[in-house]
């Protein structure tokens, strides 16, 4: 595990827009940089870089955060191999946390299979491109199928000579140790010695998420010999094959931006998709769609179109595997091509505009590609029809989203010219059998939405969030600030009439806002706002400022979101160039004392607002509106308590 001191390093060196600039092209703009988003297809700039702050905001996707956040978001990596990747760039020493002799030792594995895999890689790449049997052979095999020489390079392709130790021989003269080639799979060792795995095949490396090489996929060239036509690496320490897809690492990018990833099954469909220009593409190397495949694509996108050739003997075999992607809530198309052809020889025959108008015109959903293709099967046989309704049905029991599924039940009672009751009650059965509740067909919408909102989704509905997200902002923004606010007081003279009495304050504003909050026992509605405000009150009260560099670092992805958005908010105007138009943004430095006193004190009365409409509900269920005393001084009460806050909202100066 990464240091934390390692990890604080990092962070005070790597520079945000150095980072991104490697990425991004950015222009000055003001303090800041902007530039075209990376993550959307835009033609003016949305894209904005606080090299102060060390921040960065898309405005047109809402994704921001800190320069391990952008690699996360562009990149796809996980934070570990962020903070890794950085360290790298800054020539910096990862430092790691005590492990024991056995966890080194693991992590001492895995890193030496890494290293074998890559020398592996670059052997073969060079038999390849300078090795006589390997330019003979397997370079003509590869260029015959139509691959440039630069698609060739950048997949890393190779050759294995037929020699039947040639690779670990090298392996053994450039240092590598029989043990960590046998447990690659690269050589198998048997009574006769060590003998190379891959012999006489062209080589696909397989990559990670991260780009690093976890095994190898190898083609036979010669039909003499009785041995699979492919072969992959074996289970590994490093290479699972149910969790890996090749293509993925050349591909992350491209199915982020287009939000949808093309699935195919073979080596060559990828590359000769990839070179036409077909680049959000991967494959599952043959092998049938898997949980661990899956989730590395919805990583990336929630949408999935399966390719299929246009005669796979076992399509209806193939598309059983397609539930899972259904189980894990993700939208899914198939698209057949023609009898006779593959992704491959498609895409080799036809040009960019063609193969993209095919894909969207093709594409079917995949419950009504499933619909038609099972409805011919059954060729009218009431038997058949039956068996192929409940095939229908219990793929659309896999989805988990009531909504969908009712879509989908309407439409296969359209098609399959079956009542929808016959369908719901078919569907209850398969949910049953899974002991998941039940959602009644003709029951009610739930009062409350089941979707999942994110703060600043929901600040567009609620202002009391609007405002708990403003005081996160002051306290970020000027909360060791000394400002000047003026007060209202209420007393009463001798005879009770109510005086009141103006003044004026100073205050550090972080003081300010916390007696004022504390005084009333307020806590923030938002979650991830009340954490942020007790990280920012803590960090005051006993260092008496904060580093908006250190606060930003925050290993919560939602709360470095909340935080950038926050930061960068004031300078949105330097994207359109407002000052060049005589549009000038006013400093909301100048009036906080103001700021701050608007904002708690139309805090407070939207919280009075809340009570007495919980009180006037809570009278109403008990039918008590009449009847108690007490409820109507509690109502009068905080209905003085209102207009006083209004009367002093009127008096902020």
């Amino acid at each position: 595990m990464i240091t934390r001191n390692t990890i604080d390093q990092v962070y005070e060196t790597a520079r945000v827009e150095e980072v991104i600039g490697d990425f991004v092209v950015l222009k000055k703009s003001g303090s800041n940089f902007k530039g075209l988003s990376p993550f959307s297809q835009e033609r003016t700039p949305s894209f904005m870089v606080s090299p102060v702050k060390q921040i960065w905001k898309d405005f047109s996707s809402g994704k921001g955060g800190n320069v391990v956040a952008f690699l996360m978001e562009h990149e796809h990596f996980s934070y570990p191999e962020a903070i890794r990747f950085l360290a790298k760039k800054y020539n910096i020493e990862i430092e790691e946390t005590e492990q024991s002799n056995e966890e080194k030792e693991k992590a001492n594995s895995r890193e030496s299979l890494y290293l074998v895999n890559k020398y592996a890689q670059e052997s073969f790449s060079k038999d390849l491109w300078e090795y006589p049997e390997g330019m003979a052979i397997g370079l003509s095999y590869l260029r015959e199928r139509g691959f440039s020489d630069e698609t060739i390079i950048s997949f890393g392709l190779g050759y294995s000579s037929e020699r039947i130790d040639h690779f670990y021989q090298k392996a053994i003269k450039s240092g590598y140790t029989e043990e960590y080639l046998v447990k690659s799979g690269l050589s198998i060792k048997s009574e006769r010695g060590a003998i190379d795995r891959f012999r006489g095949r062209v080589i696909f490396p397989i990559r990670s998420m991260a780009g690093r090489i976890q095994g190898f996929g190898g083609r036979i060239l010669s039909n003499t010999k009785k041995t699979a036509k492919y072969l992959n690496s074996p289970e590994s320490e490093i290479y699972h094959k149910s969790q890996v897809l090749y293509g993925i690492f050349e591909a992350k990018k491209a199915i982020a931006k287009e939000d949808v990833c093309y699935l195919v099954e073979g080596y060559t469909d990828v590359i000769q998709m990839f070179q036409k220009g077909i680049n959000n593409v991967v494959s599952s190397s043959g092998t049938s769609l898997t949980p661990g495949q899956i989730s590395l694509i919805r990583r990336l996108s929630s949408n999935i179109v399966v390719l299929f050739d246009g005669d796979a003997a076992g399509l209806r075999a193939a598309i059983r595997g397609i539930d899972l992607i259904l189980e894990q809530g993700m939208n899914v198309k198939v698209c057949t091509f023609p009898e006779g052809e593959d992704p491959d020889s498609f895409a080799k025959s036809n040009s960019l505009e063609n193969i993209q108008l095919y894909l969207k015109d093709e594409a079917k959903d995949f419950i009504q590609f499933k619909t038609d293709l099972l409805l011919k099967e059954s060729d009218n046989d009431p038997v058949k029809k039956a068996t192929t309704i409940r095939e229908i049905v219990q793929s659309i029991s896999k989805i988990p989203d009531a909504i969908q599924q009712e879509i989908y039940i309407k439409q296969c009672a359209y098609s399959m010219e079956i009542s929808e009751v016959v369908l719901f009650n078919a569907l209850a059965q398969e949910q049953n059998k899974k002991d998941v509740p039940v959602r009644k067909r003709f029951s009610s919408i739930t009062e409350e939405s089941q979707i999942q909102k994110t703060p600043d989704q929901k600040n567009n509905a609620d202002p009391l969030l609007i405002l708990e997200k403003q005081i996160i902002s002051i306290l970020l923004q000027y909360g060791s600030h000394e400002a000047s606010f003026n007060e209202l007081y209420v007393t009463s003279d001798e005879e009770g009439n109510l005086i009141e009495e103006s003044k004026t304050i100073q205050s550090k504003v972080y003081e300010k806002i916390f007696l004022d909050l504390q005084q009333d026992e307020v806590e923030l509605i938002q979650p991830e706002f009340q954490l942020l405000y007790n990280q920012l009150i803590e960090l005051f009260q006993t260092k008496g400022e904060i580093k908006i560099d250190k606060i930003i670092q925050q290993t919560d992805p939602n709360l470095g979101q909340i935080l950038t958005d926050i930061l960068i908010a004031d300078e949105v105007h330097q994207l359109h160039d407002w000052e060049k138009k005589n549009i000038f943004v006013k400093d909301r430095k100048s009036a906080v004392g103001q700021l701050v006193s608007e904002t708690i004190l139309t805090f407070r009365r939207y919280l009075i607002d809340q009570k007495i409409k919980s009180l006037v509900e809570s009278a109403q269920k008990s039918n008590a509106m009449s009847e108690h005393i007490e409820f109507l001084e509690d109502v009068i009460q905080y209905q003085n308590l209102k207009k006083l806050l209004s009367k002093k909202l009127n008096r902020v100066l």
